[in-house]
């Protein structure tokens, strides 16, 4: 999954991506002596990693019984995505009012620059850059509890946001979504940004659907990113 020498944070995201992509199913047994053996590492940081996961609500871990993964329907999904969207859209209508003129510029060079990680597939520079840019839009927010609140919501989401770039003609779609939201923002347009912001989350959270778990016993679960 990943090599040896593996952080907490590496192992939390390696599993995370597993789980979210189907690779390990809903009630699958999470052995910490077969973790430890595969990332190289001892039980300490694996329990570590696994108390990570339990927090965004991928595993479950059961009194004396070790830890499973667990079953995400697309119920809780689209309430998790639901709260997200209103959050981003909060986030975006307060950045257009209150983004200093360097927040502004910094948001519309990196933006503009991120096309070129869209043209070449840069699947994983992208995702880090995507990651920075809604992490200016809750900063631009200015609201010091409406970015407790968001970074949190988004942390439980980062494995399903992440899967979104596997699907095809996701990056440049993204990209557009963006624009949009930084067009709005530059012309102080609030009630344009908060939709555009809520529009891509919603748009995010139907390409991550996919991905949910539905029945932990039926063979065909995920089998969409598996391919």
């Amino acid at each position: 999954m990943v090599r040896s020498g593996t952080t907490v944070d590496q192992m939390v995201r390696a599993i995370a991506d597993r789980i979210v992509t189907g690779y390990l199913r809903p009630g699958e047994r999470l052995d910490e002596g077969s973790l430890a053996a595969r990332f190289d590492v001892s039980r300490t940081p694996v329990r570590e990693a696994l108390g990570h996961l339990s927090a965004m609500g991928l595993v479950e871990r059961r009194p004396n019984r070790g830890a499973i993964v667990a079953v995400i329907t697309q119920e809780h999904l689209a309430s998790m995505f639901e709260s997200m969207a209103e959050l981003e859209a909060i986030c975006a209508r307060f950045s257009a009012a209150r983004m200093t003129g360097g927040e502004r510029r910094s948001l519309e060079i990196e933006h503009l620059a991120s096309a070129r990680l869209v043209q070449i597939g840069a699947e994983e520079d992208y995702e880090y850059f995507n990651t920075e840019f809604h992490t200016r839009l809750y900063r631009g927010a200015h609201n010091t509890h409406v970015y407790d609140l968001t970074v949190m919501t988004r942390s439980r989401l980062a494995p399903f946001r992440r899967a979104q770039f596997m699907l095809p003609g996701r990056l440049a779609k993204s990209w557009q979504e963006h624009d949009v939201i930084v067009t709005a923002i530059m012309r102080g347009d609030g009630m344009a940004a908060g939709k555009a912001a809520r529009d891509h989350v919603s748009i995010v959270s139907e390409a991550s659907a996919v991905f949910a778990a539905v029945d932990p016993v039926h063979p065909e679960f995920s089998q969409s990113a598996r391919r």
